[in-house]
């Protein structure tokens, strides 16, 4: 596939363990059967781990529709629930816009402008992020 577009894509998205804190990143859009099964992963991972932090990274997502802001809901309400906190980090201005003319208020989930004050707001190390992954959220 070449060009700029996005496409709707069916795959595992990695849940990466960072001491106490899981951090999700997604890129591009996701079928709704990927973003059932990263709910699965998440609530299974934080039940399991003694987690209390779930960052997850929309920084590579350009639009969002009704099922996924519920997802993101789900999985903040579901944290919670587990004595974990769930934080939206990179979240684009057309992505807010959409939740908001859908309606969707997000409670419990908080937000950052990147993965970095994520991880402060959750009182996680940003050294504890691996060397290519500090990069790429230090650089514009």
């Amino acid at each position: 596939m070449t060009g700029a577009a996005t496409y709707p894509y069916e795959a595992h998205v990695p849940v990466l363990r960072l001491g106490k804190v899981l951090l999700v990143t997604l890129q591009g859009d996701l079928y709704d059967s990927t973003a059932e099964q990263l709910r699965q992963d998440i609530g299974r991972t934080v039940s399991d781990s003694a987690i209390n932090g779930v960052v997850i990274d929309l920084s590579g997502v350009e639009i969002v529709d009704s099922f996924m802001g519920r997802v993101l809901s789900d999985v903040a309400a579901m944290t919670r629930l587990l004595a974990a906190q769930t934080v939206v980090a990179g979240m684009r201005p057309a992505v807010a816009i959409t939740l908001v003319e859908l309606g969707l208020t997000l409670p419990g989930l908080r937000t950052a402008l990147n993965t970095e004050e994520a991880l402060r707001l959750l009182g996680a190390e940003v050294s504890a992020l691996p060397r290519d992954v500090r990069a790429r959220r230090e650089s514009p």
